[in-house]
């Protein structure tokens, strides 16, 4: 049992190396750019054992997708275990600005693919995203229809929260050049997240 165990611990271990680097190379590089010898040297593993855990660069490079793609979809539980939009917004916009700080290359990976029409995950976008996409706007339309938010349609309230939050992500170098060259500081990832929140909230009178 500790022999497996260990083992287990192990590829795991591999697998979160494999893909932060994943995420930076095709960050910077997009999919046709990104090389797998490129993503082994980074993630310091032999080649061939980059290709034991992901056999191409196009399931490689979708696992990185989906990666980024649950753990927003993750942030918006709380609209499902919120009691009110004030509470399930506040929660979500929070987890969505700590997402575009801890995963800024994941988001920038999925917004270069949507770019440039999603020639790779275009299917992923028809099903998976649109479905969830429906179910927020179901929520939101409830909040709506019972008057605890302003008559707004829910489908630009959520482009907007992602087009906010995620511009902390995507614009990096932006956000750090007019910020004197360097990054947000704890204090002042606080303060945006506070400011983006409220200008939200008070935009639909929740």
């Amino acid at each position: 049992m500790d022999t497996a165990r260990k083992r287990n611990t192990a590829r795991e271990e591999s697998l979160e190396v494999i893909l932060h680097h994943a995420e930076q190379i095709f960050a910077e590089f997009g999919f046709k750019g990104a090389t797998m010898q490129a993503i082994a040297d980074a993630s310091g593993l032999p080649k061939a054992n980059l290709h034991y855990y992901f056999p191409t660069k196009l399931a490689l490079y979708r696992e990185v997708i989906e990666r980024i793609f649950t753990i927003w979809l993750e942030a918006a539980n709380s609209f499902d275990t919120s009691a009110n939009p004030r509470e399930a917004l506040t929660r979500y916009i929070r987890k969505k600005m700590e997402i575009s700080r801890a995963h800024p290359c994941g988001s920038k990976v999925w917004a270069n693919e949507v770019i440039q029409g999603a020639p790779i995950i275009q299917d992923y976008l028809q099903t998976t995203l649109n479905e969830w996409t429906d179910t927020r706007i179901r929520v939101i339309n409830r909040w709506v229809a019972e008057g605890k938010i302003a008559t707004v349609d829910s489908r630009h309230l959520l482009y907007m929260i992602w087009a906010t939050t995620q511009h902390y992500a995507d614009f990096q170098h932006q956000v750090v050049t007019l910020n004197g060259g360097k990054r947000l500081n704890d204090a002042q990832w606080d303060a945006a997240t506070k400011n983006v929140t409220e200008i939200i909230l008070k935009g639909i009178g929740a």
